[in-house]
């Protein structure tokens, strides 16, 4: 029940594809049901649980029915299950409640690779705990390098790979990041129209809100930490840090291994929304035809309006973060009026020392990509992914 997860609650509430949620705390919290169900039901970043229903009309509490003794209460009509017992993913007992599809959103084990019966707990565990599929809402990360991927393991992103989910052999599934999900949506069309031969490379970084794992103030950093920066306050700095965008990126678009890429990341104090600028270096197959910034915004308004359909959303407005915080069912807004592009001419010799040269133009295209790192993109679109799973299960 971090962001990830309360969030999803709210999206699952929201759509009601499931008749039951079973939500495991694994430990208790505050005084009891009462503060666990004032935590789910307000938000500093999205308001009212009650508001992001129905509006302002709606009603002021949806939810009813606490049993303290049971773990139970029902909101909005949706019974919802709260264990509070186990921490580690194989005691949670799934199978005592039916519970047949697990979100694990802890972000505390992400390695495919562990055993299920790991006494640290490990993603598998929830297959031991008796669930059939277990979706990870963050990128696999294997510790041992010398591991490679298992062969029911798969990184999808909706609307890019996510048909690549078989069923009958994928029992772990990442849904990748916020940032690979907006990422995967700016670089998937580009592909699809120019090709990836006509990308000679690509970069990009993200300007992202904080996340609960950085500190609200100063802290001694722990024992055999290498990066200070993380120690830093958030409210009071723009912090560098790393992402594994690059890295996920190429699971679920296998063109990117030919490209040349390279993603940053910078930590802003913001609560949530975050941006994207993708910066590629083009070459079209034509040496008479330069890439405009007009060809970049119809490939994205085509793509918004066609194959990508409520993944992409097109905009020609002078958008802030805070207008895509909450923004429904989009892995990206495209800043259109802020794209552009620049040719130059590329002058390559031919040979060493040959003394000849050529010229080729090149272009480089800037992409500005707006995403709500939390409810409105990701949350979203992890939301998508657990009912289509969820479909296929029936």
């Amino acid at each position: 029940m971090g962001r990830i997860g309360k969030l999803s609650l709210w999206h699952h509430l929201s759509r009601k594809a499931f008749s039951e949620i079973v939500v495991n705390l694994g430990r208790d919290c505050g005084q009891g049901m009462q503060d666990i169900a004032s935590f789910i039901e307000k938000d500093s970043s999205y308001g009212r649980l009650s508001n992001y229903l129905y509006g302002v009309n709606g009603p002021i509490r949806l939810i009813e029915n606490l049993d303290e003794a049971n773990g139970t209460m029902t909101i909005d009509g949706v019974k919802v299950k709260i264990l509070r017992s186990a921490r580690n993913p194989k005691d949670t007992a799934w199978s005592d409640h039916g519970a047949r599809l697990v979100v694990d959103s802890t972000g505390a084990f992400t390695d495919p690779t562990v055993p299920g019966d790991n006494p640290r707990g490990a993603l598998r565990g929830h297959l031991e705990a008796g669930a059939e599929v277990v979706i990870l809402s963050a990128p696999f990360k294997i510790k041992d390098k010398a591991l490679n991927m298992p062969d029911d393991a798969i990184t999808t992103v909706m609307g890019i790979n996510d048909e690549e989910f078989d069923l009958r052999q994928h029992k772990v599934v990442s849904a990748a990041s916020c940032t690979t999900t907006c990422l995967s949506h700016m670089m998937k069309p580009l592909i699809d129209h120019l090709g990836a031969d006509e990308i000679l490379s690509a970069s990009m970084v993200t300007i992202h809100a904080t996340t609960s794992s950085q500190n609200v103030l100063d802290a001694v950093p722990k024992a055999g930490a290498t990066d200070l920066r993380k120690t830093r306050s958030v409210m009071n700095n723009i912090i560098l840090t790393s992402t594994g965008a690059a890295k996920a990126l190429k699971l679920v678009i296998p063109e990117m291994s030919g490209i040349g890429f390279m993603a940053e990341s910078v930590r802003i104090p913001t609560a949530s929304g975050s941006l994207v600028i993708l910066t590629l270096n083009l070459q079209a197959e034509d040496p008479d035809r330069s890439i405009r910034r007009a060809e970049i915004n119809n490939i994205y308004k085509a793509a918004a309006e066609g194959p990508y359909k409520g993944y992409i959303i097109y905009s020609e407005e002078q958008n802030v973060s805070s207008d895509i915080v909450g923004f429904p069912q989009a892995a990206t807004v495209i800043e259109a009026r802020e794209n552009h592009t620049r040719t130059a001419m590329m002058r390559v010799q031919a040979t060493h020392d040959s003394g000849h040269f050529m010229e080729a133009p090149v272009t480089q295209a800037v992409v500005f990509g707006w995403y709500d790192n939390e409810l409105g993109s990701y949350t979203n679109m992890l939301g998508e992914r657990t009912v289509t799973i969820a479909q296929k299960m029936l």
